[in-house]
């Protein structure tokens, strides 16, 4: 009887100790910190409150084949607000985390992240400034690789939304080295009928903001 007395009482400070890790998890979890809710702008347009599309193809192969991504996240810096739409887009600086890049491939997207873009000096982030030089051109100043290069779009306003296309080359920021490391590492992937493993240099930006 003792025996039993004394492995009943093992057995249930076993279970207490169990319950009070499980409380302790609990507890840990709740101390994560809230999620910032961001504040809307009140101006008649904001690039901050509109559905941005940002649209990239890159291109792989001797064909040339395009493989479509998007960056989905997109934070204004400064401007951004207007009257109308063309003042919102002017003088609007942004940035775009490179972690919020999608291709619809996840093993691609790391690839692209780690063997582009983390390759390149301090490019966890591209950023730049819109600046409308006219009814239906503009220059988007971007930084990328620590090179601020112009690229020059052109763009239509239809209703509230605004969409401007580019086209850019990598090497411009003196990407040649992260392009040449992508390419290695999709080598199989980007050859095509030729036996030519090929990663373009050459990018199309096609971007669209709904106000």
């Amino acid at each position: 009887m003792k025996n039993i007395s004394i492995i009943s009482f093992l057995f249930i400070a076993i279970l207490f100790n169990f319950s009070a890790c499980k409380s302790d998890a609990k507890k840990e979890d709740s101390k994560e910190t809230p999620a910032v809710e961001t504040k809307k702008s009140t101006a008649p347009f904001a690039v901050s409150n509109a559905e941005n599309d940002i649209n990239f193809v890159a291109y792989k192969t001797t064909e040339k084949v395009g493989v479509n991504g998007w960056f989905t996240k997109v934070d204004v810096l400064s401007g951004g607000e207007g009257n109308s739409v063309k003042e919102a887009i002017h003088n609007t600086e942004f940035s775009i985390p490179i972690s919020s890049l999608y291709t619809k491939d996840a093993s691609r997207d790391f690839k692209i992240r780690k063997n582009f873009f983390g390759i390149m000096e301090d490019t966890n982030m591209l950023s730049g400034k819109l600046i409308i030089t006219d009814d239906t051109i503009g220059i988007a100043k971007l930084t990328m690789n620590g090179e601020t290069k112009d690229v020059p779009f052109t763009y239509t306003i239809a209703d509230k939304k605004f969409s401007m296309n580019a086209t850019i080359d990598v090497n411009d920021w003196n990407a040649g080295k992260a392009l040449a490391t992508l390419n290695k590492v999709c080598e199989l992937l980007h050859t095509g009928a030729d036996g030519v493993s090929k990663t373009w240099s050459e990018v199309a930006l096609n971007i669209t903001s709904t106000f």
